[in-house]
C-alpha cells in the first residue's frame, strides 16, 4: 500500500485545453495567453528527426509503429496509476499483455516509491507560462521527486532524453508555484520491451531549468514562423 500526502494548493483555475496546429494549450480564466503544454515544448527538438524517420520509413509504417507506442503507454501509465492508487485488476488489461509484461518488470522498482504528494495531477506556472499533467510527484528512495514513467522498444541513451529531464524539472517548478513545496530530484524510470528497468536520477535541477527556457525560445521562434 502506498501511502497519500494531504497537498495543499494555491489558488487553482481550471483550464480549457485547446489544440492547433497538432500542440496543446491551456487556457486559464484569469490569463489572455494561452500556456502551451510542457510535452509540446519539449518535443520541440526532436519534431525534426521525427520528421525525417518518418519520410525515410514511410507514413504508413511509420504510423503503425506510433501508435503501437503510444497504446504501449497508455496502458503502461493506466495500469502504474490503478497499482498506486491500490485498485489495480489486472484481468482488466489481459487485452494488453505488453504493458502488463512491462508493469511487472517495473514493480520491483516501484516499490521504492512512497508518500505521494501528486499522481496524474494537472499542474501549471504564471511565471514560466507553461501547464500539463504530472505522471507523479512522491518519494523515491525516501526523496521527493518528480517522477516521470516512460516506455520504450530498447533501452535510452541518457543523451538522446534530455527533454525528458526538462519536462520534469518544468513539473516540479509548477509544483513549487502552486504548492511552496520544493523537489530534491528528478526521476525518469523507463520500462523496456527488452525486459529491463532504466532509473535516470538527477538533482542539478537548476540546470534543465536553464535549458526549459531555450526550448522555450525555440517554441517561439517556430511558432513565430507558422
Amino acid at each position: 500500500m502506498f501511502n497519500f500526502v494531504q497537498v495543499n494548493y494555491d489558488n487553482l483555475e481550471e483550464p480549457d485545453v485547446v489544440t492547433e496546429n497538432g500542440k496543446r494549450f491551456y487556457k486559464f480564466p484569469s490569463v489572455a495567453q494561452k500556456y502551451p503544454s510542457v510535452t509540446t515544448v519539449t518535443g520541440v527538438r526532436s519534431r525534426q528527426s521525427i520528421a525525417e524517420w518518418r519520410r525515410k520509413v514511410g507514413a504508413e509504417y511509420a504510423n503503425k509503429v506510433t501508435t503501437r507506442a503510444s497504446s504501449r503507454g497508455s496502458a503502461f501509465h493506466a495500469i502504474i496509476e490503478e497499482h498506486i492508487r491500490g485498485s489495480l485488476d489486472e484481468q482488466k488489461y489481459k487485452k494488453d499483455p505488453l504493458a502488463l509484461n512491462m508493469f511487472q518488470m517495473a514493480r520491483k522498482t516501484l516499490a521504492r516509491v512512497d508518500n505521494i504528494h501528486a499522481l496524474e495531477t494537472p499542474l501549471y506556472s504564471h511565471v514560466f507560462a507553461l501547464a500539463g499533467r504530472v505522471d507523479c510527484i512522491a518519494e523515491f528512495d525516501s526523496e521527493l521527486a518528480v517522477i516521470d514513467f516512460k516506455t520504450s522498444t530498447k533501452e535510452k541513451k541518457e543523451e538522446y532524453i534530455e527533454n525528458y529531464f526538462v519536462q520534469e524539472v518544468a513539473y516540479a517548478a509548477m509544483f513549487y508555484e502552486r504548492t511552496g513545496i520544493k523537489v530534491k530530484k528528478i526521476v525518469t524510470l523507463i520500462a523496456t520491451e527488452e525486459g529491463s528497468v532504466q532509473v535516470f536520477q538527477k538533482y542539478n535541477l537548476n540546470d534543465y531549468l536553464q535549458l526549459l527556457k531555450s526550448y522555450k525560445e525555440e517554441f517561439y521562434a517556430l511558432q513565430s514562423k507558422g
